[in-house]
Order: structure tokens, then C-alpha cells, then sequence
């Protein structure tokens, strides 16, 4: 019998262990660890809570999680209650799923200031992360500056300009529903280092602001090539650009909005001023080298704002013992191989790049990986040996029978017309489990 711990119940995990037991049948084990009590990880805690289609994704982790070769360990922090030493002296292939749930650092003057927020912890936020139900974000102000081209970045944007009503249906957590509603925010500005033609946004994401109830998205042509350079782009990215030349064309229908949607291009952050919080963000136009790389004109200008932002990018944590690559943000790695018997998966071996589906052939990879190195298994204990050592040291793991019971508790606590309410401290999920 083969044993194979993964580290991470997103995605890229979920995917592994589907892989596995496809690849095994019977013939393996496979335990999924997580830090929280919860299991899904990106799915729950970083798909925007209005996008209930994509989150339904979990459906098939959870056909993956009922099958009687996998369980899920949750309520485990590697590193504090197990080290990955001793989960290799357990199990025949230990592989790093964690993802990349921290932000990379806007490396800026003033980005210490209170009201400066990385993406990760403001979609933490509004997402019922535990570790960010305590932000408390500054919506006093009137403006807010989203730094980032991306999906992320629109997503912050959309979420800061919805109404109440148009939040039906989604599983926002009340807490960030609350806050939201008193909002005094009526300008969001998304600056972007490039121009129309370089976004990272998809087009679906992007259409999405053209029917918001209150918001409007404003664009400056002035930003755009001619229009015929569009058909040089690849179908998706010419897509987007259409819908940000459509924003243009509908402007004198949309005036009416009260709440501002900004793409500002070509624009760097270098600076962000004020006295004991965010008051203003310094910024300097750019342009593009022969090779598409922005680089700085020299010229600069002041954006008024109470909060700013950043949609950069994220970053693996680190494991001690495991190699890792600072400048990437990720695990070093060879096609997935850290180590013999160590590996990593989706963008703890990538980086934060691809979509939740580009986890799949990824996940699907790296077992053949492990199949390639581990033969026949190297009768290890498995879940056994990690048991003992649980209770040696008075580690209270959750099931997924547990989650479940933590889930039909989110549902019954629902608002009218939401999914589930989302619990959002550690300690009550651990209680609803025993209820």
C-alpha cells in the first residue's frame, strides 16, 4: 500500500487526489492536510462570493473527498503540530498544495501606512477568512486606489462598488455585508503599470462592470492604440479590450452612476503619503519599451485616496526544511521534485499564474511524479504513525464528516437568500463540528 500526504485542500490538492486514485484504485492512501478547519481552500476563501457558478467546483472535490481512500486532516498546521520531516518518515510521498496565500509586498514608500491593504487580506475580508475577519477596512472615504490589472484587482473593485441587492445569492459574510452597505466610497481607481492591450483581465470579469447597478466604469481612449491593432491580440484578450472600448462608447448612458469605476493605464505607484493613515497616492506615467516593459517618464501626479489596495501577485510561505525560491515566492523545484519524497503542486510550484482548472493537468503531472519515483510504496504507516503523534502532542484534528457537520451549521445560519453565512473564527467551527 502506497501513503501520500498532501499539504493544502484547494485545488491543486483535491486534483492530486483525484489523480491518485485513478492512478492507484485501491492501492493508495491519501491524506489531505489543512491549516483551517475547513477544506476547499481558494474555492471558499478567495473566488469572489458573487461567483457562486465557479465555487460549485467544490462539488467534485467533494466526490474526490468521500471516496474511501482519501480523508481529509484538518485543523493541522505543518510546521507547529507536524514537520515535514516526520510526515515523510510517514508517509512514501509528501506534496505541497499550500497554494500562495500571501501577499506579495508593495515595495513603495508609505506602504506601512494604516489604510495601505494587500489583496489577499481585503478578499480574506469579505471572503470570511479567519485570519482577516478582524481588517476592518477604511470605507469612510470617498475614493480608493486598486493597484493592479488583473482579475483580483476587478474583483476588489466590483465588491467595493456593488449594492446591498446585487450581493444576493452570494455567500459574502455578513460582517463584510455590514460594512460594505455604510460605504462612503464613490471612486475606484485601478492603475495599471501597462496599457488596454497588456491586462490580465478575462473578459467575463470585465463585462461584469458594464451591468452593475450603481457603478460605472470610465475609460480614456486616449490610453489605446488604434483600434485596428486589436486584431492582433489572441481571441480572449481582444474580447476584454472590446468590452473596455464599449465602457468608452456607453459613456453618455452610463453617466448617471453615481459610483466611479477608474482605469488609469500607464500608471506607477511610487508613493504613498499622509500623517497617521493613506491620504494621497504618487504616481508616475509610464511607457513601453520596444520589449512591452513599462518604464518611468519622469512625469508624476497625486491621486486623493483613503485606502489603497494592492492586487500585485502573492507569494508561498515558506516551510522550514524546504528549499525555497525568495525571488519567485514559490518552492524550488524541478517539475514538481523538491526533494526525494518531497514534492509540490499548482502554485506552490508554478507561482500564482493559470486559472483553478490549470490545477488539474498539473495535479494529474505530479502524480506520475511520485508513481515514477515511489514504486510500490515503502511500507510506511501512513495515517497510523501521524495518529500516534496527534495524540502524543493533543492535536484535535477535524474529519470531513466533520466539515460536513461545520457546513449544514453555515447553511441553517444563512441570511435570506445566501447560500451559507460563513463561519469566521476557528473556535465556532471546531464547536459546530460537535454539535
Amino acid at each position: 500500500m502506497r501513503h501520500i500526504a498532501i499539504i493544502g485542500s484547494g485545488p491543486a490538492g483535491y486534483y492530486s487526489a483525484e489523480a491518485a486514485q485513478k492512478k492507484y484504485g485501491d492501492d493508495v492512501t491519501v491524506d489531505i492536510i489543512d491549516r483551517l478547519p475547513v477544506p476547499f481552500g481558494l474555492i471558499r476563501t478567495g473566488v469572489a462570493p458573487d461567483h457562486q457558478s465557479i465555487k460549485a467546483v467544490s462539488r467534485r472535490y467533494e466526490k474526490t473527498a468521500l471516496g474511501d481512500n482519501v480523508h481529509f486532516i484538518g485543523n493541522v498546521t505543518v510546521g507547529d503540530d507536524v514537520s515535514i520531516e516526520e510526515l515523510q518518515g510517514f508517509y512514501d510521498a509528501v506534496i505541497l498544495a499550500t497554494g500562495a496565500p500571501n501577499d506579495r509586498p508593495l515595495e513603495i514608500e508609505g506602504s506601512d501606512l494604516p489604510g495601505v491593504i494587500g489583496s489577499a487580506a481585503f478578499v480574506g475580508w469579505y471572503n470570511g477568512h479567519p485570519d482577516f475577519k478582524d481588517l476592518d477596512p477604511p470605507l469612510d472615504g470617498k475614493s480608493v486606489a486598486v493597484i493592479g490589472n488583473g482579475n483580483v484587482a476587478l474583483d476588489v473593485a466590483r465588491i467595493l462598488a456593488k449594492t446591498a441587492s446585487e450581493f444576493a445569492g452570494s455567500d459574502i459574510v455578513g460582517h463584510a455585508l455590514d460594512q460594505l452597505k455604510q460605504s462612503n466610497v464613490e471612486k475606484i481607481t485601478l492603475l495599471g503599470r501597462r496599457g488596454p492591450h497588456q491586462i490580465a483581465m478575462t473578459p467575463k470579469e470585465l463585462g461584469e462592470l458594464g451591468h452593475l447597478e450603481r457603478a460605472r466604469p470610465v475609460i480614456d481612449t486616449l490610453d489605446f492604440p488604434d483600434e485596428g491593432a486589436d486584431a492582433m491580440l489572441e481571441p480572449g484578450m481582444r474580447k476584454s479590450v472590446t468590452h473596455l472600448r464599449s465602457f468608452f462608447a456607453r459613456a453618455g448612458e452610463l453617466r448617471e452612476k453615481p459610483v466611479k469605476i477608474d482605469f488609469d493605464f500607464f500608471a506607477m505607484p511610487v508613493a504613498i503619503e499622509g500623517g497617521d493613515k493613506v491620504e494621497k497616492l504618487i504616481i508616475e506615467k509610464t511607457e513601453l519599451d520596444a520589449d512591452l516593459r513599462s518604464q518611468g517618464t519622469g512625469e508624476r501626479y497625486e491621486l486623493d485616496c483613503s485606502m489603497v489596495i494592492s492586487c500585485i501577485g502573492y507569494r508561498t510561505p515558506p516551510i522550514e526544511g524546504v528549499p525555497y525560491e525568495h525571488g519567485r515566492g514559490r518552492f524550488a523545484n524541478v517539475d514538481g521534485r523538491i526533494l526525494p519524497g518531497l514534492y509540490c503542486v499548482g502554485w506552490a510550484r508554478r507561482g500564482p499564474s493559470g486559472t483553478i482548472g490549470t490545477n488539474k493537468p498539473d495535479g494529474f503531472a505530479i502524480i506520475e511524479a511520485v508513481a515514477e519515483d515511489i514504486g510500490a510504496g515503502n511500507n510506511k504507516e501512513g495515517r497510523k504513525g501521524l495518529d500516534r503523534l496527534f495524540e502524543r502532542r493533543g492535536v484535535e484534528a477535524v474529519t470531513f464528516r466533520d466539515w460536513k457537520k461545520i457546513e449544514e451549521a453555515e447553511v441553517a445560519n444563512a441570511r435570506e437568500g445566501a447560500p451559507r453565512e460563513k463561519f469566521t473564527d476557528i473556535a465556532d467551527m471546531i464547536a459546530a463540528r460537535k454539535s
